[in-house]
């Protein structure tokens, strides 16, 4: 069966918005590993400005006072938010963490690689817009595309605003968390859209259920992981402010238990990968798409074990914060596709007679 020409550019824009999302995941890892959340204090303009500037001289009278004052108005306006929904603890730090009322000093640096980080981020939202514009190409075929990409869209919304709650509390670490997991979230939604979007009129494939549970299982880990390592960055940039960025060597051996738990699930995440790796060789020929993604997702998950371990016995250099991000986030992609594609394949002859 022929694909249209509209349905083939929903499929173009699609994979190029999902390209774009891992592009944006590296771009703010970069940013997080530089230390450059901070470097515009307000949202969306950086520096009250669309192009931030690039000296000091540029910056606008009393810059400091003014943005730490309209952090603390909308960390008002969000703690009565978090109150009215029960979370009175979390309302509570916000109110109360000190870190708010402590100015970012000028850095062009930074102020440009935070800007950079907002303009993909921008170019994304665009192309996810287009996304579910085009989407409704399927709306007869399949309700169910265009139906979560418009979700995505609102998810996008929410993010950017929270991306403005992540800048106004001054990088609390939970609202990152949360933060890193709405990205991943977006992502899977945009993989799964692009998913039906290609196999609509195809035939599904008899799994073996052990398949199914052990790659649900791998897919559970990889975001359990993802979420523990935010953690362990969160702890080490408290162990980082403590010790007033000095004493490198030292912040990992600082940074208590969760840096041990992180590490353990990683191991655990190597060896079910191991044994899905081995169910698939069982199940599909070599040339199927579920073990190319397969043998993609295995190389990704080796390149994370050597960023771990430079990380851990080499002061955690930036460049290796960034890669370790966006392997764990590409790992995650492609343990969401290949959960999709067995389900349903593009291919009905993939399956081993």
């Amino acid at each position: 069966m022929r694909t249209s020409t509209s349905k083939l550019r929903f499929q173009n824009t699609n994979l190029i918005t999902i390209v774009l999302l891992f592009i944006l995941i590296l771009a703010g890892g970069i940013v997080r590993s530089t230390g450059s959340g901070m470097g515009c204090p307000d949202w969306p303009k950086c520096f009250g400005q669309y192009i931030p500037p690039t000296d000091a001289s540029d910056l606008p009278k009393d810059y400091k006072q003014k943005y730490v004052q309209g952090r603390l108005e909308k960390n008002q306006r969000f703690a009565k938010t978090l109150d009215v929904f029960g979370f009175g603890d979390l309302a509570r730090r916000i109110r109360e963490d000190k870190s708010i009322l402590v100015p970012e000093e000028f850095n062009a640096a930074k102020t440009w690689t935070e800007y950079i980080n907002r303009l993909i981020g921008a170019i994304s939202g665009i192309f996810l817009l287009l996304t579910a514009f085009f989407s409704f190409s399927y709306r007869k075929e399949n309700k169910l595309i265009p139906f979560l990409a418009i979700i995505n869209v609102i998810l996008v919304g929410f993010q950017g605003w929270l991306g403005s709650i992540v800048v106004s509390t001054n990088l609390v670490a939970w609202i990152v968390t949360v933060h890193m997991l709405l990205a991943l979230a977006i992502l899977a939604l945009s993989i799964s859209t692009y998913h039906l979007a290609k196999v609509y009129d195809k035939h599904g494939l008899n799994i073996s259920p052990i398949t199914h549970v052990v790659t649900v299982f791998a897919l559970i880990l990889s975001i359990l992981q993802i979420v523990f390592g935010t953690e362990v960055r969160e702890k080490i940039d408290a162990v980082s402010s403590h010790l007033q960025g000095g004493y490198r060597e030292d912040w990992i051996s600082n940074a208590g238990a969760i840096f041990y738990q992180h590490r353990d699930i990683a191991v655990l995440v190597l060896l079910v990968n191991v044994v899905l790796y081995a169910l698939l060789r069982h199940g599909f020929s070599r040339h199927s798409l579920q073990q190319q993604v397969m043998s993609f997702t295995f190389l990704m998950i080796m390149l994370q074990v050597v960023t771990g371990i430079i990380l851990s016995y080499w002061s955690l250099p930036p460049v290796a914060q960034a890669a370790h991000i966006i392997l764990a986030s590409l790992i995650f992609g492609a343990q969401f596709y290949l959960m999709l594609n067995l389900y349903r394949s593009v291919n009905a002859g993939e399956v081993r007679k």
